[in-house]
């Protein structure tokens, strides 16, 4: 059995999303008393050995959101100004693998982050700064914005929230995870309507 063929959603113990987790992390966390309840279907059972006192075999059951006491390890991720650190995969899915520019949809190795204001001209490397953008356009428009190499972007570029970085981090939601991580999302995020990663 592959221990880890499913992440589970790891939340504080007030429901907000903070992590994947792979199963072999669910199991530690269950030894170390840290589970404070369970959401989701049961994704998977893990046996381990039987009691010589009472001949049971113990048996973990694994569900797909998983509630922890504790800290979280990154405070200040509830905050309304968290910014989520910016990298290309989750830039990526945030666009939908979908070039700002052409609109194609592209192999990872094919895409590139844009500055829409570049570098050269003052422009910072933040997520409201940053698109996709294939190979072709982004060496077309060079060190221009759009609007100098005339283009057009097909969708303004957002800050994520912590949970809609946790969603764009996955890779792949079950169902119930991802009706659960919706429930957190602003009620305008261009990630609501997504399906799975």
């Amino acid at each position: 059995m592959n221990m880890d063929q499913h992440w589970v959603l790891r939340t504080d113990i007030s429901g907000m999303p903070l992590e994947w987790v792979s199963c072999r992390d669910v199991i530690k966390l269950y030894y170390l008393e840290q589970v404070a309840y369970t959401c989701g279907d049961v994704t998977q059972r893990v046996y381990g050995g039987t009691c010589a006192r009472t001949g049971l075999r113990s048996v973990i059951e694994i569900n797909s959101i998983l509630a922890t006491h504790g800290q979280c390890r990154k405070p200040g991720f509830c905050s309304p100004d968290y910014v989520p650190p910016l990298n290309n995969s989750a830039l990526f899915a945030r666009d939908a693998w979908l070039c700002m520019y052409c609109g194609g949809e592209f192999d990872r190795s094919d895409l590139s982050r844009d500055h829409v204001t570049p570098l050269t001209q003052g422009g910072m490397n933040l997520w409201s700064n940053v698109v996709t953008a294939c190979r072709r356009c982004n060496t077309f428009k060079a060190g221009r914005t759009p609007e100098q190499a005339g283009l057009q972007l097909l969708a303004v570029p957002f800050v994520p929230t912590h949970a809609e970085y946790v969603f764009l981090r996955a890779r792949r939601v079950l169902a119930d995870q991802m009706e659960f991580l919706q429930a957190h999302f602003p009620r305008r995020s261009p990630l609501r309507n997504r399906t799975m990663v």
